[in-house]
């Protein structure tokens, strides 16, 4: 059974408090951590919105968002609890008005942790934190969770850290990145560092390449107007994918501290190669099937009747100029409208130097699999002999480690995990300000250049893998795809 550890008691206050991300993660995280008794008495949750919710109204707005999780009696009787803990506030953030509502609504300082969550757009993330500094509300005991893109460019990201810094001592803030809150990705590192197997392989003398997959089925999800701003490469290469490249990549930090982790981290940024001609594909899916089912195609979707040159897929070959990794191919790719959700990490080890076994035995070299979703769990594949008299044939075969069958709970949200660690002030899994301008240093010059130029996303259709393009990336190479390969 996993051991549930009670945090303080605190107040989470979340700034678009009844928009889709709050409604999707934050508040169905919070109440499976109060089904799970993490959650004490007297923690309060407060939304902030332009919605004009009284006290029931929002009660309601909740419980028709939690849906299936209310189902059963124990979620019923939580339910009870955990309603009495919300509350609303009608606040425009955008405005100087109304701020001694939410002022007037926590009360005097009482020593709980007040962690103010910022479910917004980047553009107001420094104009909230400096409202909030101006209604007392930025003392010692407050937290800032600020989600990503943390801005644009390098030039944004910059102006946000300094807008927010400016309120907000850099151990008061918390840039979010959800894929560091799998349970996966706390195992990748487990993996590595509490196992003697791992780690004397794990460099360029034994590793061929690595690949990194997140792939969706879904499309715009009705956030067209983000999305067509952002594209793959800010929505997910430049948070989601480096992180875990450097989770990979990094050095044995000292200890688990935050900084000694973030620390190994940015020491990967600052190490990757810039990215050269032909190291990276960018697509835009059109129409086809997923599943049996008919999609449209990213214009259709975006039905703006202009033609858009954002990407929706994106696969890149980076390097990593230091001795434990030159030499070794980072394979990264993401995209929408993919054959199927796969996010995961692939490790692919070199062949043995000389096979005894001759030309026909069909030996494979060793690969690591780690899955981050769905499916958590880890593959390594060996090369064994086939049971049975008559010659020695060998087979690849997995050690497979499902990690719901191996652990008979149910397994929290990466939400859930990072809302805890933000109320016990607890960093590690958190991007630190040079973290984010190093990721925008690297990537940002490629951007420009895509911008400035007049190659459009190469065409995919909805369904597959990408375009050609991408397997031409990696097949120039002589390796494949690892879902090629299964």
């Amino acid at each position: 059974m996993a051991q549930i550890i009670p945090v303080a008691p605190f107040d989470y206050v979340v700034f678009g408090g009844t928009g889709d991300l709050a409604t999707r993660k934050l508040l169905p995280a919070l109440f499976h951590r109060d089904f799970d008794g993490q959650i004490p008495a007297g923690a309060r949750i407060f939304a902030i919105s332009r919605k004009d919710f009284d006290a029931a109204a929002y009660v309601a707005f909740v419980k028709s968002a939690l849906g299936s999780s209310l189902a059963g009696a124990d979620a019923a009787a939580v339910w009870r609890r955990f309603s009495a803990r919300l509350h609303h506030v009608t606040l425009d953030a955008q405005s100087d008005a109304g701020w001694e509502r939410l002022a007037s609504a926590l009360g005097p300082p009482t020593g709980h942790v007040r962690v103010f969550y910022l479910a917004t757009s980047p553009q107001f993330y420094g104009p909230i934190a400096r409202r909030l500094g101006q209604a007392g509300l930025a003392g010692d005991d407050a937290r800032l969770v600020v989600e990503k893109p943390i801005g644009s460019d390098l030039a944004s990201a910059r102006r946000i850290n300094d807008d927010i810094g400016a309120v907000f001592a850099e151990s008061q803030i918390y840039r979010i990145d959800h894929y560091l809150g799998k349970e996966a990705v706390q195992n990748l590192i487990a993996m590595r560092f509490a196992n003697s197997l791992f780690e004397p392989l794990w460099n360029s003398l034994w590793i061929d390449h690595v690949q990194i997959t997140v792939a969706e089925t879904v499309g715009l999800e009705g956030r067209a107007g983000y999305y067509d701003t952002a594209g793959a490469v800010r929505d997910m290469v430049q948070n989601h994918l480096l992180q875990l490249t450097c989770l990979v990549a990094m050095e044995p930090p000292q200890t688990l501290s935050a900084d000694a982790v973030r620390d190994e981290k940015l020491k990967i940024l600052r190490a990757l190669d810039p990215l050269g001609d032909g190291a990276v594909v960018r697509g835009q899916y059109g129409a086809g099937a997923i599943a049996g089912t008919a999609v449209p195609g990213y214009a259709q979707e975006l039905a703006t009747g202009v033609p858009s040159r954002t990407e929706t897929f994106v696969a890149m070959r980076l390097g990593i100029a230091n001795w434990r990794w030159a030499g070794v191919p980072f394979y990264l790719r993401t995209g929408k409208r993919m054959a199927r959700k796969a996010s995961e990490i692939v490790v692919q080890f070199k062949p043995v130097p000389h096979s005894i076994f001759g030309a026909g035995a069909g030996l494979l070299a060793n690969r690591l699999v780690v899955r981050l979703q769905p499916d958590e769990g880890i593959t390594l594949r060996l090369m064994t002999k086939e049971p049975g008299p008559g010659g020695l044939r060998l087979r690849s075969v997995p050690l497979d480690l499902s990690f719901a069958d191996t652990f008979s709970t149910r397994f929290p949200e990466a939400y859930e995990r990072l809302l805890m660690d933000v109320v016990r002030g607890n960093p590690t899994l958190f991007m630190r300000r040079d973290e984010v301008e190093a990721a925008w240093s690297w990537i940002g010059p490629a951007i420009l250049a895509w911008e400035r130029g007049s190659e459009a996303p190469k065409s995919y259709v909805a369904g597959g893998w990408g375009p050609a393009a991408a397997t031409a990336l990696i097949e120039r190479d002589g390796r494949t795809w690892h879902e090629e390969l299964a």
